[in-house]
């Protein structure tokens, strides 16, 4: 209970510059823990995944492979299922396929990154808007002098206070923003490499698929 006290007291000398700064800290907490939550699903199974689709295209059950990979969530689940789903019909245009999954994987990227622009906002403009409360508290300072006409220690310490405060709390909530950021970019990275791998692993279906007879490459010449 005391701690609590003490918590909200320091966020009232704070000042005013404390309340974004609060707004600031709640939408980066709520980005970071959906992200946490998204890229772990899209990466637990990728391996088991890529086995159980090669399986399934091995025995010629496209069907299936393509049930599998559409029960499991991630980008590379997402390419196996756009590649499968274009070479059921054992029938593709030159390029096509290719193109599906390039298209297919900007997509998934497109998700995978989505959050990161607001944890890096929030990671540049807390500790700005720490700097500018300690301004603001410096110049509050300064007019409690102006208006004593002397230098006081009790004068000065409350603005002096506030500059600390809202630097502390600016600070505070970029750092951890930031290590979350470097790490989300980081787990980003191998997803990629995981989208490369589920790429190569339906085009080299596609090609199996094309030496055996059982699927068609229309020349668009």
């Amino acid at each position: 209970m005391n701690n609590s006290y003490e918590l909200l007291t320091l966020f009232a000398d704070g000042g005013l510059m404390m309340y974004p700064l609060v707004v600031c800290s709640l939408i980066a907490l709520g980005v970071i823990i959906a992200k946490a939550w998204t890229l772990w699903l899209a990466h637990r199974s990728t391996v088991a995944l890529l086995q159980r689709v090669e399986e399934a295209a091995a025995g010629g059950n496209l069907d299936e492979a393509a049930e599998i990979a559409a029960s499991t969530p991630g980008p590379a689940a997402a390419i196996l299922l756009a590649g499968l789903r274009r070479i059921k019909n054992r029938t593709v245009a030159e390029g096509e396929l290719e193109q599906v999954i390039s298209t297919a994987g900007t997509i998934e990227l497109g998700f995978l990154e989505r959050g990161l622009v607001i944890l890096a906002t929030v990671a540049n403009v807390a500790p700005l808007m720490g700097f500018l409360g300690t301004v603001a508290g410096m110049i509050l300072a300064f007019s409690s002098i102006e208006a004593a006409g002397n230098v006081e220690p009790g004068l000065v310490a409350g603005g002096i206070k506030v500059a600390l405060l809202t630097t502390a709390a600016g600070l505070t909530i970029a750092i951890p923003v930031n290590i979350g950021y470097n790490f989300f970019v980081t787990r980003i990275d191998k997803l990629i490499v995981d989208m490369e791998q589920s790429t190569q692993k339906i085009l080299n279906i596609a090609w199996d698929m094309e030496r055996d007879g059982t699927l068609r490459v229309l020349s668009q010449g």
